[in-house]
């Protein structure tokens, strides 16, 4: 705003209007993808879940930017993809798409003169190209191995031109594509939450599905002695560890008790020992809590506090100790 110009006034309450008008334009857009859910969408979900390659995004402009987020979104459900933009595509980078990539190309009107200029090195590359446009008879959706429509959108912006509603649909169409194509794999069995947590080690969600195996101590850090065991080795194994507690398993090698800083105060308080001499099995915890390795990390977290202990022994299947989570090792981290 110029120097001395008053600040102009504003209609607050139309203001609002105006923006409850945006957003019910943009969920107009959206809802009227329905009936453009036909056999062209499930053929693109068959190709897309059956790549080889990778899935290639490509548009320009505001367009780009849906592209560049449902190659994230792709990406981040095991289907490994790449945004590829069209004006450096032809530059030099189209070297990226090889034969059995699919190329997810988008533009609102099937013309944009940088998407069209990818087609037939995209085609002689070997790859698939499933487009979404608003205009079926477009020449992008009419190149296009498959192409999906959004129909005919009316933008939310007030001149009518700003990409609004349209991105919105081409943003909702892509995650239709992306979580039903996930949902598919689930169905079958070709996809878990484990996977998924791969992808998202860091953040909230990869917290969340952190496994006790992902988190606890093992080999040399994770002490484990046979019961016959002295409270001497016990100590020594504990100390060489700079462990916490050591755990006790029996003749078949499975969790027989365990063996911490407090059964050792309390052994050392009781007086009259022998530490090279007496055996651990009279003084471990026996029938200590424990967790299955594959518990999440959460779980393990909540027995540790619930309890007031600080380590917990991860059994296989057979009880049999391949691990120890410590309370250190993981109080710090926020599951929630």
């Amino acid at each position: 705003m110029k120097k001395g110009k008053p600040e102009p006034k504003i209609d607050e309450k139309k203001l609002l209007e105006y923006a409850k008008t945006v957003i019910e334009t943009e969920a107009s857009a959206v809802k009227g993808l329905i009936p453009f859910l036909n056999s062209s969408f499930v053929r693109a979900c068959k190709t897309l879940a059956s790549c080889k390659g990778r899935i290639v995004t490509t548009g320009m402009g505001k367009a780009g930017i849906i592209a560049q987020k449902i190659s994230a979104t792709l990406a981040s459900t095991g289907l490994p993809s790449l945004f590829l933009h069209p004006a450096e595509a032809l530059h030099g980078d189209l070297g990226r798409v090889v034969e059995g990539d699919v190329v997810l190309m988008l533009s609102n009107s099937g013309m944009t003169e940088e998407i069209l200029k990818l087609i037939q090195p995209v085609k002689r590359a070997g790859a698939v190209i499933i487009s979404i446009t608003s205009d079926k008879s477009s020449l992008l959706a009419q190149s296009s191995d498959i192409s999906l429509s959004i129909g005919t959108v009316t933008e939310a912006c007030p001149l009518g031109f700003a990409p609004s509603a349209s991105t919105a649909a081409m943003l909702a169409l892509g995650d239709a594509l992306a979580l039903a194509i996930l949902n598919m794999r689930i169905e079958r069995g070709d996809f878990s939450i484990e996977e998924y947590a791969q992808y998202h080690p860091a953040g909230a969600i990869g917290r969340r599905l952190l496994k006790v195996t992902d988190v606890m101590r093992k080999g040399d850090a994770a002490p484990v002695l046979p019961e016959s065991a002295t409270v001497e080795e016990a100590i020594l194994s504990i100390t060489k560890a700079r462990a916490g507690a050591a755990v006790l398993v029996d003749e078949q090698g499975r969790l027989a008790g365990i063996f911490t800083d407090g059964d050792l105060r309390r052994y050392i308080r009781a007086g009259n020992r022998n530490i090279s001499t007496d055996r651990i099995s009279d003084f471990m915890t026996r029938n200590p809590k424990y967790v299955t390795s594959d518990a999440l990390a959460a779980e393990a977290l909540s027995i540790l506090k619930k309890f007031s202990i600080g380590e917990l022994p991860v059994v296989d299947s057979e009880m049999r100790p391949i691990g120890v989570v410590n309370l250190k090792d993981i109080s710090g981290i926020e599951f929630s």
